[in-house]
């Protein structure tokens, strides 16, 4: 590797320290090192060109934002956890260190998640309108929501150019395979295989209709346009409220880009991860009498 970037979550002390002494143990095998808290797009926009390898340093959220940061460019990231449940990240906080060896000799495999790609337009067939941010990209999911507490949205779905439902809910979610297990989950929708290449559509709370989601092939384009009467808000990957008047459309495809992590267990755990999460399996009690 010729240049390795730490991004790490502002806010927590712990991150910034790890960052710092991840830093000076990098320096001496690499020959470029650089890092950058998330939010800091300048210093971090400036510096990705070239990285091989990112690593990201706080929990899921801050994977999140990294994976993000990125795009478009082909950048492996390794996800560091210093939060709660860290279902995105792949090693702990103190185990990073001593296991520096291996990830700098390749010892490890490449995971390839799918991508979303969102842009708002002024009416079905018409122009972006974000102006500075005319694409959007998640790695979790797209979510279409009111925007005052206690009203629901009205919002026609189309599926490739298809009217499929005029929903009456609290939202609809379009969600990625990593996104089955986040939101989506939430709300009783499907569980797919982080490296499925499929689109999850789900209503929230919809107001007398069906709950059920759909799974939609990678190809699909998808379109939910707001009620002439309407105002809602969209969200990216559970960040940012960006406000959308009536009529205006949210068209939703699978991104060009995959979001690539480095995986060091010749294993696969979701299995692992989602049966302890989810408690789909009962915990033996030590005391229990066999």
């Amino acid at each position: 590797m010729n240049k390795v970037g730490i991004f790490y979550h502002p806010r927590m002390a712990e991150a910034r320290a790890l960052a710092d002494e991840l830093r000076s143990a990098l320096a001496p095998l690499v020959p470029e090192v650089w890092s950058g808290a998330s939010g800091d797009d300048e210093t971090v926009k400036a510096n990705i060109p070239g990285t091989d390898l990112l690593i990201s340093v706080g929990g899921d959220g801050t994977v999140l934002r990294a994976a993000r940061a990125i795009v478009p460019h082909d950048i492996i990231i390794l996800g560091i956890n210093l939060g709660r449940l860290g279902f995105l990240t792949e090693l702990r906080g103190d185990d990073l260190l001593p296991r520096l060896p291996d990830i700098l000799a390749g010892g490890w495999k490449v995971e390839e998640r799918a991508m979303l790609h969102a842009q708002v337009l002024e009416e079905r067939g018409g122009r972006v309108i974000l102006g500075a941010r005319p694409h959007l990209h998640a790695l979790n999911d797209v979510v279409l929501g009111r925007s005052v507490l206690g009203r629901t949205v009205m919002a026609s779905t189309y599926i490739d150019g298809e009217l499929v439902a005029d929903y009456r809910a609290d939202g609809i979610i379009v969600a990625t395979a990593t996104g089955s297990t986040a939101y989506c989950q939430a709300i009783g929708g499907p569980i797919l295989h982080p490296e499925a290449k499929e689109i999850v559509l789900a209503p929230l709370a919809p107001h007398l209709g069906q709950t059920n989601s759909l799974v939609l092939p990678a190809r699909s384009v998808v379109e939910l346009a707001l009620d002439p009467e309407q105002q809602a808000a969209l969200s990216v990957d559970g960040e940012g409220s960006l406000a959308l008047g009536p009529g205006q459309v949210v068209r939703v495809t699978m991104s060009d880009h995959l979001a690539r992590f480095l995986r060091l267990s010749g294993d696969p755990d979701f299995y692992e991860r989602v049966a302890v999460r989810l408690r789909w399996r009962r915990v033996p009690d030590p005391n229990e009498e066999l």
